[in-house]
């Protein structure tokens, strides 16, 4: 249940998307689409200034990810803290999303600084439902980029789904994965050495 401070900054909130609102980049959005209720079209940057300006608040980003407004879904990510997220929540959440930009910039506000990030990804990309797996592979690359090693088990299973991974029909999971593979490979010679026949399929 949402009280009413909470409920009140979400419609103030709308209130400022109106207001920033980019028409010819809502109309791109829909065209590309995405089929929000609303789309403002709030570039990302805007976002996360604005989210700097509000501060963590969990009970704003359950609120706000609620909302079948583009804007509102993205900011959940950035104003919700990664220390009271749990585990579970992160599965709702993913299982809620529609689009693969939702993905995107959730990995990249919130999921790879969950204290559980690593194991949860590989939760993910061995799961059957598309969305998941996108998130898996996104969350991968995050973790990778700050050097995040794995060890001998999870090297083997990184392995194991990439290739498999890189046959999807899905074109974001397959690039997903080949940024994941490529992450990792930069991580040190001995990665890369690893991996040495998967970045052949992935034409590296």
């Amino acid at each position: 249940m949402i009280d009413q401070q909470t409920a009140e900054k979400v419609q103030e909130l709308k209130r400022d998307f109106h207001a920033m609102m980019n028409g010819p980049v809502s109309s791109s959005l829909r065209e590309k689409g995405l089929h929000y209720r609303i789309i403002y079209g709030v570039e990302w940057n805007r976002l996360v200034q604005l989210s700097h300006e509000l501060g963590k608040n969990e009970q704003l980003a359950q609120a706000l990810w609620k909302e079948d407004i583009r804007e509102c879904r993205l900011l959940a990510g950035l104003v919700q803290p990664a220390d009271t997220f749990l585990s579970e929540a992160a599965d709702i959440w993913v299982e809620s999303m529609h689009y693969p930009e939702e993905a995107h910039y959730t990995v990249l506000s919130l999921f790879q600084y969950l204290p559980y990030a690593s194991e949860k990804a590989f939760f993910w990309i061995a799961d059957s439902r598309e969305i998941f797996q996108l998130c898996g592979w996104l969350l991968l690359s995050r973790l990778f980029m700050r050097g995040a090693p794995l060890n001998q088990r999870s090297e083997d299973e990184f392995a194991d789904q990439a290739e498999a991974a890189l046959s999807s029909t899905n074109l974001h999971i397959r690039n997903a994965t080949q940024n994941a593979v490529l992450k990792y490979a930069q991580i040190g010679e001995r990665e890369e050495h690893r991996l040495t026949k998967i970045l052949k399929l992935c034409n590296f």
